[in-house]
């Protein structure tokens, strides 16, 4: 079988050449023809006319069995996410860096060293030196009186010894695409928000009756359909490892505001890697779950069928304490209707000998020389652990990566269409440009995604039925440098998207839930991620298999980590 997945390549642009540009795209003449051009040069036009006999799949929705976990622990071995948010944990201990988490907030409420009023106080000068301008730009809105509301409700519910559960008092920022009161839901835009939402989206419902502190609304690329983390609006946000850096997208402030340490926790979402890109390129981990895991009521309309809410953790522990939180059925939510019972593995049961991790050599190692001998390293250790290591072989991704971008634009365009006639210039760049690209896709380029999808699903089904997970890195690169010629108005540079998109896509075309964890450093102190896929529902396998390799690897210091608790 031959490797057929594409690196991108087209002349980058920026400034005035890149305003040019998408003016003339938008234009019907020359426009239509150099969308023409760029959809032969990207195989959107190879994927239109490739026969496909299967039959659409409009929806990722997956069916399940209760006979077993993955092939190796009987269910029993599962808690639920109800008793996973009160099992015990013991934290860490280590002379280096580590993260402090969602178990060291309820350990120090605990013992009363520190009140959520103080986290709440101290996080509200850690935004003021942002507005000072030593800004990484991870939160773009705190209602100041909101937030310290809530920190009071809180205290006040620890000292009459009522915790809601292990979150009280814990912050936890949201991404701007979904819902939280009191605050609007701009998308990355500078339109689409113009009144506070009426209600909070279910997410959020879930994390208040946990008791978490809403932290604000983090930055985002506009409604997005981009990767970097770029925003001409709000501004770009910055990586903590290194400010002149890009986060990665789209939900690039809650990546960088977990890894600059404001929170231990972030609620994201992802469309074709928004989660787990800038985990892994900020150095934290982010889960995508399964399609209709969790609820999008509440969330912006923006594509429909890949679109996954989930969360961004400081370690894999935070992630899996959030995703007990938000998964689950939601009875006015369809797509979350069909799904098992959301549980975990208790941390004292985590045990992944014998399990057999697929790799597809030739995709694997499609990446930057040090992510290539970092993740090797990473595959020793799990070879130490008792992992066995199956080679396997993944055919048509190339067709899977442009059904991926077909259906991702194609129900993007259609949502931000009833905007197009009065905001079309309100856009950034590259958004317009994207944009113009998906105006011009037929039904018969959307159906043929769709018809590819189903296939997908079935090639990735028959790898399963000899792995228990597919293993990649979660970028071919580590976080570049921003070029100053980027900002403020973004750039249009498909290598560069090629390189950080690699191995993102798939899993949101089959619904198949994925996580990034970080496992090393490249010469520039960058941090890089691994990803892991596996079987629809079996998130609880990749927070198991997260958490065990997290423990046999080392975890570095941000340049920029500003903690809200005082002995961080």
């Amino acid at each position: 079988m031959v490797y057929n997945l594409s690196k991108l390549k087209a002349p980058r642009m920026t400034g005035r050449a890149l305003k040019i540009f998408t003016s003339v795209l938008e234009s019907n003449f020359p426009g239509k023809i150099i969308i023409k051009k760029i959809m032969d040069d990207s195989g959107i036009s190879y994927l239109a006319n490739k026969k496909i006999t299967e039959e659409p799949t409009y929806f990722p929705i997956h069916g399940y069995s209760t006979n077993n976990v993955d092939g190796r622990k009987d269910v029993a071995c599962y808690v639920s996410t109800g008793d996973y948010l009160k099992s015990k944990y013991e934290i860490k201990k280590t002379d280096s860096f580590r993260y402090l988490g969602i178990d060291d907030y309820a350990d120090l409420y605990k013992n009363k060293k520190i009140t959520p009023i103080d986290v709440a106080e101290n996080l509200l000068k850690i935004i003021d030196i942002e507005n000072e301008g030593d800004s990484i730009n991870a939160i773009i809105k705190l209602d100041k009186e909101d937030f310290l509301k809530q920190a009071a409700d809180s205290a006040e519910r620890l000292k009459s010894g009522k915790p809601r559960s292990i979150l009280e008092g814990v912050p936890i920022a949201v991404k701007d695409e979904i819902d939280a009161q009191p605050y609007t839901t701009d998308v990355g835009t500078s339109f689409l928000g113009k009144a506070p939402a009426s209600a909070d989206a279910e997410v959020v419902r879930r994390l208040r009756d946990s008791g978490a502190l809403i932290f604000g609304k983090t930055n985002m690329h506009e409604i997005g359909i981009g990767v970097t983390g770029i925003n001409p609006h709000f501004g770009s946000a910055r990586n903590p490892h290194n400010p002149k850096c890009y986060t990665g997208g789209s939900s690039s402030g809650s990546a960088a505001a977990v890894a600059a340490g404001y929170c231990p926790a972030a609620i994201g979402a992802d469309g074709g890697g928004s989660i787990r890109i800038p985990a892994a390129l900020c150095g934290v981990t982010g889960l995508k779950p399964t399609f209709g895991r969790v609820s999008e009521r509440g969330a912006a309309p923006l594509c429909w069928s890949v679109a996954h809410i989930g969360p961004i953790g400081a370690t894999p522990r935070d992630t899996a304490l959030l995703y007990a939180v938000i998964a689950g059925k939601d009875k006015d939510e369809t797509l979350t209707m069909h799904q098992p019972k959301p549980n975990l593995f208790p941390v004292d049961k985590q045990n992944i000998e014998g399990l057999r991790i697929g790799i597809y050599p030739e995709w694997f190692y499609d990446c930057d020389k040090t992510i290539y001998n970092t993740l090797k390293e990473a595959i020793s250790k799990l070879k130490e652990i008792g992992v066995n290591i199956v080679t396997i072989e993944v055919p048509e991704l190339e067709e899977m990566r442009i059904a991926q971008l077909v259906t991702i634009v194609s129900e993007m365009t259609t949502a931000m269409a009833p905007y197009d006639k009065n905001h079309r210039k309100d856009f950034g760049l590259d958004v317009r440009t994207n944009l113009a690209m998906g105006r011009s896709f037929t039904n018969v380029d959307y159906i043929h995604a769709q018809r590819m999808r189903t296939k997908a699903i079935n090639i990735f089904s028959e790898i399963f039925k000899d792995v228990d997970c597919i293993i990649t890195p979660t970028t071919a690169i580590t976080a570049p440098v921003i070029p100053k010629d980027t900002l403020p108005d973004g750039e249009s540079d498909l290598s560069l998207l090629s390189d950080i998109m690699r191995f993102a896509g798939v899993p949101n075309l089959i619904g198949y839930p994925a996580i990034s964890v970080p496992v090393g450093y490249d010469e520039a102190n960058m941090p890089i991620g691994l990803q892991f896929i596996g079987r629809p529902w079996e998130e609880a396998l990749l927070l198991e298999i997260a958490g065990i390799l997290e423990r046999k690897v080392e975890t570095r210091k941000p340049e920029v980590y500003r903690s809200p608790i005082p002995t961080a």
